[in-house]
């Protein structure tokens, strides 16, 4: 095990649409926390790519996020990896996946269960997931748990991102950071 690196990892927003959001145990503060990620993201380099599950439903991607995506994948499958466009829309060499979004229990776990069974390393942000119950989000945990893949907070995954204070990023980082 390694410490994530910005060459090999990236950022999948899954369906943290406008319509869902709402509806979202602690929305706000999960909403707040993901837009930081996403900003820290982007001012290192990695691939962020969202998914938007049955937008004509539920809406596309919050504005305050979609932003700092770089890529929408649109699906229909809980599992995103269930969609035939879905793999090969995704950057390669990037096999350390980022997993954050709602709802955790739903989605953002069939679609980490599918990330592993591709053989990529899907990482659970654990503080950028919701569900509407807080037992939902823990038993996604849990399960995740279950089937021994990595959980990480998003200020985690900034500062191995950084690796040292001395990246010249780290000061924009390091502001982001403090806005929690």
């Amino acid at each position: 095990m390694a410490a994530l690196s910005t060459h090999d990892s990236m950022v999948l927003l899954v369906d943290m649409q406008s319509a869902l959001l709402p509806a979202i145990n602690d929305h706000g503060g999960v909403l707040g926390r993901a837009e930081r990620l996403l900003r820290a993201a982007q001012l290192l380099g990695v691939p962020v790519v969202a998914t938007e599950h049955c937008v004509d439903k539920i809406g596309t991607t919050d504005p305050s996020l979609r932003r700092w995506v770089d890529h929408v994948i649109h699906k229909t499958h809980f599992d995103a990896t269930r969609e035939t466009s879905f793999l090969p829309e995704l950057p390669t060499g990037r096999p350390n996946v980022l997993l954050m979004g709602t709802e955790a229990h739903v989605c953002v776990l069939q679609t980490g269960l599918g990330l592993a069974g591709l053989g990529l390393s899907p990482i659970l942000v654990t503080d950028c997931i919701g569900s509407r119950r807080i037992n939902d989000h823990l038993a996604a945990c849990t399960r995740w748990s279950y089937y021994k893949l990595e959980q990480i907070s998003s200020e985690m995954a900034m500062f191995e991102w950084l690796e040292s204070p001395a990246h010249p990023q780290f000061r924009d980082v390091l502001a982001l950071i403090k806005e929690a």
